[in-house]
């Protein structure tokens, strides 16, 4: 493809990330105030229970301890999806309009692996939400992405398209890269619940020492209890983990076709490694073992903080085989 015609596809291709941004941040704030609603829903069902509890003539039913509170004034939640929905359309636009300037697959440098992996965060958020509400977590979905893609795109990590280094001319490139970037979107969801799971199990414990603390307002009362988020994100990391199984193995196919041996101690190959092993003792641990609870959710979390330097830090910083952030000089 001409030159000139590659970067009119990559200005696109900028107008429609920024404007994803914005329309992410927008829904940030959207689901931010839904947040806030639900903590009027919480109080307002509170205040329902203890009339129910004093005789009084009020009969909606008393919610289970283990039952979050039905929170119906969602409007704000269903305006914060559409507009993450609009927000998605965009960032994939983007994706594709930067996929026909290069005439390839757009992650092969810092940036493009930034903007597509963002894209897959969001995607299979929104793919969930047809199976479970999850809306609780949208804020936080929408503020992770907006942060990250936002950074990805500033002049220090921004490159214009460039050829392909020649170890990256592989079909791997496309499956390795996508999948991991897949396992990296499920990671992160399964980083949230563990998050708010962490919070929940402080709520549930102060409550048991002092019942009177749950009537204040509080959006936790809203959500699935502790034992039910690390449930939920047990099951989405064990999603996250079988797709790292496959990028650790396909990239070792990959690093002997490109470098005649399939582990030769790289830095990015050694913390891709460990982000495995981080992962499969959560499972291991939490299936055999019983680690349940905060030790299960902190081990979560860690490991995504693994993933995230692999992927930042790693690539930035460290030199070896598989340098190519393609920062700007």
């Amino acid at each position: 493809m001409p030159a000139e015609n590659a970067l009119t596809y990559d200005t696109w291709s900028v107008i429609s990330l920024w404007t994803a941004i914005a329309v992410y941040a927008l829904a940030f704030i959207c689901y931010s105030m839904d947040l806030a609603k639900r903590s009027d829903s919480s109080i307002k069902q509170r205040d329902r229970e203890l009339v129910v509890a004093g005789g009084g003539s009020v009969s909606a039913p008393v919610a289970s301890s283990d039952e979050p509170i039905a929170h119906a004034n969602n409007m704000m939640a269903r305006i914060a999806t559409t507009l993450t929905w609009i927000a998605f359309l965009l960032h994939l636009a983007a994706v594709v309009l930067r996929g026909i300037g290069a005439g390839r697959v757009p992650w092969s440098n810092m940036y493009e692996f930034a903007m597509t992996s963002t894209m897959l965060f969001t995607g299979v958020y929104l793919f969930v939400l047809f199976w479970k509400d999850l809306r609780y977590v949208g804020a936080f979905m929408t503020g992770l992405v907006t942060v990250l893609l936002g950074a990805a795109s500033m002049p220090n990590i921004y490159v214009q398209i460039t050829p392909l280094a020649d170890p990256l001319k592989s079909t791997w490139l496309i499956i390795h890269v996508f999948v991991a970037s897949l396992a990296t979107a499920f990671m992160a969801l399964a980083f949230a619940l563990s998050v708010l799971q962490l919070l929940q199990t402080r709520r549930e414990r102060l409550v048991r020492e002092d019942p009177s603390r749950d009537e204040k307002k509080n959006l936790l009362r809203t959500i699935p209890n502790a034992e039910n988020l690390e449930s939920l994100a047990y099951r989405v990391t064990i999603i996250g983990f079988i797709l790292w199984t496959f990028t650790l193995i396909a990239g070792a196919i990959w690093a002997q076709d490109a470098w005649g041996r399939y582990w030769g101690f790289d830095t990015k190959e050694v913390w891709t490694f460990i982000v495995w092993v981080l992962y499969a003792g959560y499972i291991h641990a939490r299936a055999t073992r019983g680690w349940r609870g905060t030790r299960s959710a902190w081990l979560a979390i860690v490991g995504f903080a693994a993933v995230l330097f692999n992927f930042t830090i790693v690539n930035m910083f460290f030199d070896g085989l598989h340098s190519y952030a393609g920062l700007p000089d």
